[in-house]
């Protein structure tokens, strides 16, 4: 069980409105805790389990989503279920009064070794943007594509029921949720293509991104969130996954070097996504406890969020606890009284629904927050104090910031207090060797930004090139 964060929240004196502030035992002398919010529990609660059966269901009888399959068919290949989700989109975007930008993000892959010959690959899109920063970015994604024994084999059923309907249909019904709210950031709900085939899809909307210059605060790749029952013999409905990579890839040389005398292996901004993410979990899903998986994937695997961990954007992987290798990638058969195939009774759409929700609110919650900090820096080396800087958001969102910090060895933040509407605060008589600090923004509501880390390894936005 994750430790629940201790936040606090002081009336703001006359110190406070200065830049800097000086943090200290009198000045919190009145604390407040965390502002429940009614609106993210509604979110939770309008998950549909019904309607997100129904679109598995759909998604399995396309036979194969194979992504060198059948295109124009209207009832077979990943050309027909491409067509069915964008319609889906398109449906929900008629409700909300055009409130979803649905979209297509292609490009031709050839001379791959799983895609040898010329194939288009197309990941359907829907953004919904935000009212104040358009450009600031939360992403789902589930990719659509399924596959048999043989990666190659791309005319035998495929249904694909838990790998990957089920986080396709997450996407979907967060779709359909979350558009009846209007927020200050942009959510983008992603149907990305090959996958199974080499991380493709996920490779071109991260092109993409960095191409339109998005601000990408985030992405939850789903990839698998409806099975229950393990493998292991073990079934467990109350628990899931969430995998993240430590520090970026793209880290230089300098900025690893100095690292290794701060630290922040463990507090890359993908990192701390997987925390937020973890604390809407105690906050909102009821009977779900979240386990913070500190890899980038499952061992020697990959999925959809690579490419953009790849890229240094912030993101991480969502997905069941235990998994069942009997239903995954496997041709359709009976051997030995064990059953093969991913088939959609191997769904439960309860825990499907209890994910999709975990999504929805993790997305809300980041797309009402201001943006996370930009610029956090750290002083206090052989002092008694700590301070921390960061530059002030622009954003019409931001009334305040609130230091948190833990022990080195603690997986969640511990302790927090709210610092008001400045750039910099010390934490007197609380020393800089002995925890690891962060920053993050709030607003009125008192709904937060996940916490800033300081220097490059924990920044949620650096030069992505």
């Amino acid at each position: 069980m994750s430790r629940q964060i201790k936040t606090s929240l002081s009336s703001l004196n006359a110190a406070m409105l200065c830049s800097t502030l000086l943090v200290s035992s009198a000045v919190f002398a009145t604390q407040l805790n965390y502002q429940d919010q009614e609106k993210l529990h509604q979110i939770a609660a309008d998950v549909s389990a019904k309607r997100i059966a129904n679109d598995i269901q759909t998604l399995v009888d396309f036979g194969t989503r194979h992504t060198l399959s059948e295109t124009n068919s209207s009832r077979r290949g990943i050309g027909a279920a491409r067509r069915w989700i964008k319609a889906e989109f398109e449906k929900i975007s008629a409700q909300c009064g055009g409130c979803l930008e649905v979209l297509e993000v292609k490009d031709t892959i050839s001379g791959e070794k799983r895609i040898p010959n010329s194939v288009e690959v197309v990941n359907i899109i829907a953004i919904q943007r935000g009212s104040d920063e358009p450009n600031r970015m939360v992403i789902m994604s589930g990719d659509i594509d399924s596959r048999v024994s043989d990666v190659m084999d791309f005319t035998s059923d495929s249904p694909g029921a838990n790998d990957n309907a089920s986080g396709v249909a997450g996407v979907i019904e967060s779709a359909r949720v979350l558009s009846k709210h209007k927020f200050n950031g942009s959510i983008v709900y992603a149907a990305l293509s090959g996958e199974e085939q080499g991380l493709f899809g996920g490779k071109i909307l991260a092109e993409y991104a960095q191409q339109k210059n998005w601000q990408v605060h985030g992405v939850l790749n789903n990839d698998m969130i409806g099975n229950i029952t393990g493998i292991n013999g073990v079934t467990d409905n109350t628990t899931a996954r969430i995998f993240s990579e430590g520090t970026r890839v793209i880290e230089t040389k300098e900025q690893a070097h100095k690292r290794r005398f701060t630290g922040g292996e463990v507090d890359s901004a993908s990192r701390n996504l997987a925390r937020y993410i973890d604390t809407i979990a105690d906050r909102y899903i009821p009977n779900l406890d979240t386990m913070l998986v500190y890899r980038l994937d499952r061992f020697g695997r990959g999925g959809h969020h690579r490419p953009f961990n790849d890229m240094g954007y912030a993101a991480v992987r969502v997905m069941e606890t235990n998994e069942n290798y009997n239903h995954q990638h496997q041709d359709l058969r009976t051997e030995n009284g064990i059953v093969y195939g991913d088939t959609i009774d191997g769904v439960d759409f309860d825990y499907t629904a209890k994910l999709t929700s975990l999504n929805a609110v993790s997305l809300a919650s980041m797309a009402w927050a201001p943006a996370p900090p930009k610029g956090v820096e750290i002083s206090g080396a052989v002092k008694p104090s700590t301070t921390l800087k960061w530059q002030k958001n622009t954003d019409k969102t931001t009334v305040g910031y609130r230091i948190y910090w833990r022990y080195t060895s603690e997986p969640q933040w511990q302790f927090s207090r709210y610092v008001g509407d400045v750039n910099e605060a010390t934490l007197t008589n609380v020393v800089i060797d002995n925890y690891y600090f962060g920053v993050a923004a709030v607003n009125k509501d008192g709904i937060e930004s996940p916490v800033v880390f300081p220097g490059d390894v924990g920044a949620f936005e650096q030069d992505i090139k």
